[in-house]
């Protein structure tokens, strides 16, 4: 009787196994993340896959992340917003300016001369988003909101040292305000995404680009320029691309409590903190590659062309707030709140 029983028990452990199996396959989530930039970018390298190491490894491997880079789902990166939104990716990293006119809040962070470097601009940032721009980001799960630390002049031929040499010179600009920012400099502002710039440069479709350090190798643009002109030291660059972290909301809202706790305790500033130190760890690097190349120059602008430049600027901040308003937006508010955090987190450049 006995060994019937034990008999019973066996096969009804037996049989539950492959219940339990389908349950923790169930339980199992993995989320197609996806970017533009290639697998090489330290953005992919250093920050986006350790993301998905740690919250495999703090969720059991119940959380796994399926990396599609270089816009392997398709489309163009200014699609990748839509892309996050309707499902098509689970979670998106991407510049929300590349969509032009859809975050313009956020836009504020992006007016000239706003940020000196990717960490306390990443702070910047992700105080100014809490404080002025969730709202437009209402139909996603925000992970993270950070900026590049800054776009300096990278040309083939041309050394930028006054406005006199960026009068006329096409360049690549990565957003809308940073095709106005070039504008206003006698520049002539040529969109394309990264991965065409290098090419670009090559044929001599365009001089260089308007692009931060970190974008400089992965995207080969050291293999085609000569001169790479940054401010002063210390000092803000004249433009500046806000990215972000997006997940679906639907999908994060379909997580059991214990897997959205994962995702919250990699988000939010331990996130906007890392992609801050790896570009700045990464700018760093780039700045002593560069100096190893032969006949490549890296230089710094002096202080009286510079002010030359952000003089030139200040009608892009004027015009946008205009822009703005008139789509109901306190531009004058949200471009105020914007330089109150920069003078905070950058109070040399006062």
């Amino acid at each position: 009787m006995r060994i019937r029983s034990l008999a019973l028990s066996l096969a009804a452990l037996l049989g539950a196994l492959p219940f339990a199996h389908q349950a923790a396959a169930a339980d199992e989530v993995v989320l197609k993340f996806a970017h533009f930039l290639p697998p090489v970018a330290p953005a992919h390298a250093q920050v986006i896959g350790p993301w998905c190491d740690r919250v495999a490894a703090e969720s059991g491997n119940r959380i796994k992340c399926q990396i599609f880079p270089a816009m392997q789902l398709g489309g163009t990166p200014s699609q990748l917003v839509d892309q996050v939104r309707n499902g098509v990716a689970d979670i998106v990293w991407t510049a929300p300016g590349y969509s032009a006119g859809r975050f313009p809040a956020i836009e504020a962070l992006e007016l000239p001369f706003m940020v000196a470097n990717a960490l306390d601009g990443s702070r910047m940032t992700w105080d100014y988003y809490n404080q002025f721009a969730k709202d437009e980001f209402a139909a996603y799960k925000v992970l993270a909101v950070h900026i590049d630390g800054g776009g300096l002049f990278h040309t083939a031929n041309t050394e930028v040292k006054s406005l006199a040499e960026v009068k006329g010179l096409k360049l690549r600009t990565p957003t809308r305000l940073a095709a106005k920012t070039l504008q206003s400099l006698g520049g002539v502002p040529v969109s394309m995404p990264p991965s065409q710039v290098a090419d670009a440069i090559a044929k001599g479709v365009v001089d260089g680009g308007l692009l931060p350090w970190e974008l400089m190798r992965p995207t080969k643009i050291d293999e085609v320029t000569k001169y790479h002109i940054a401010p002063p030291p210390g000092r803000p660059f004249p433009v500046a691309t806000v990215l972000s972290v997006l997940m679906n909301k639907a999908k994060y809202d379909s997580l059991p409590a214990d897997l959205k706790a994962v995702i919250d305790r990699n988000s939010g500033p331990v996130l906007v903190e890392a992609f801050g130190k790896v570009w700045d760890d990464v700018t760093a690097a780039n700045l002593k590659y560069a100096a190893t190349i032969p006949g490549t120059q890296v230089t710094n602008l002096e202080p009286a062309p510079y002010q030359a430049m952000r003089d030139a600027a200040k009608p892009v901040e004027e015009e946008w707030v205009k822009d703005v308003t008139a789509r109901k937006l306190d531009g004058q508010a949200l471009a105020a709140g914007a330089r109150a955090l920069s003078a905070k987190y950058f109070p040399a450049q006062n």
